[in-house]
């Protein structure tokens, strides 16, 4: 009992030193360490996953009653196909029956489902309960909420210099007008802002082909908490700890102030 009540107080705590006029725009977090959490408690991998979704779901509600527009999660990545097919059939099952149960969910929080990755590869089941549950969420305007299923970084970047050189190529763009935006404008995140806040958990510091163009100014919080066991407390500590770093994106701190 005081052992809950203490929790209570210090999560209470953690909420009033939040500056709710400084939050993150774009939050992204790389989920990791289920498969040790499962390991941990003597079970297989695929229990770590399923208890993941406990985590997600509390974070999206977090995330969107904080007022955070945007929340990007690392869910399933282009190398996560080379790991055993027992667990990535798993995961895609968890995946399916994920986006049948949390409709609801974000319905009532008035939350978007987009998604960004190479889809086609995903399971055609998957495809149809993803491309469903974004097309019934498309008007919500809380949080929008990205997937990033079959997502690698680098293949995102080839993909954008293979559309951009056949458009210089066939005489739609001048190559003397490539810039920055032209380049956002061919990313699977062109309708997202740039990533303010990265979170991943686990204890590992490395980016892992995560958003790596998106994430050029964006401060990084490491935890060692495994994803499974990540709550709201944990994302207010991360986001406290990003409101007390000084942003300067290449100027100094005389002339941001």
């Amino acid at each position: 009992m005081e052992k809950n009540l203490a929790i209570a107080q210090n999560k209470m705590n953690l909420v009033e030193s939040i500056d709710h006029t400084n939050l993150p725009k774009h939050l992204a977090i790389i989920m990791d360490g289920n498969g040790r959490w499962a390991k941990q408690q003597g079970f297989l991998r695929a229990f770590g996953h399923e208890n993941g979704t406990k985590s997600v779901k509390e974070i999206i509600k977090t995330t969107a009653k904080l007022g955070i527009e945007y929340l990007t999660l690392y869910a399933f990545s282009t190398e996560n196909w080379n790991r055993p097919k027992l667990e990535v059939q798993a995961l895609m099952k968890i995946l399916i029956n994920s986006l049948k149960k949390e409709l609801t969910t974000l319905q009532e929080n008035n939350i978007r489902l987009n998604a960004i990755g190479n889809l086609e590869k995903l399971p055609k089941t998957a495809q149809k309960e993803l491309l469903d549950v974004m097309e019934k969420t498309k008007n919500n305007t809380r949080l929008t909420l990205t997937l990033a299923l079959s997502y690698g970084s680098r293949e995102e970047l080839v993909n954008a210099v293979k559309i951009i050189s056949d458009k210089v190529k066939n005489n739609i763009i001048s190559i003397d007008t490539i810039d920055d935006s032209i380049i956002n404008e061919h990313l699977y995140t062109q309708n997202l802002p740039d990533v303010d806040l990265l979170i991943r958990t686990s204890g590992e510091h490395r980016i892992s082909n995560f958003l790596l163009w998106q994430i050029a100014y964006a401060e990084l919080y490491f935890t060692n908490v495994l994803w499974p066991d990540f709550k709201d407390q944990d994302l207010y500590e991360a986001i406290i700890s990003y409101q007390k770093r000084e942003r300067r994106f290449g100027k100094t701190s005389e002339q941001i102030k």
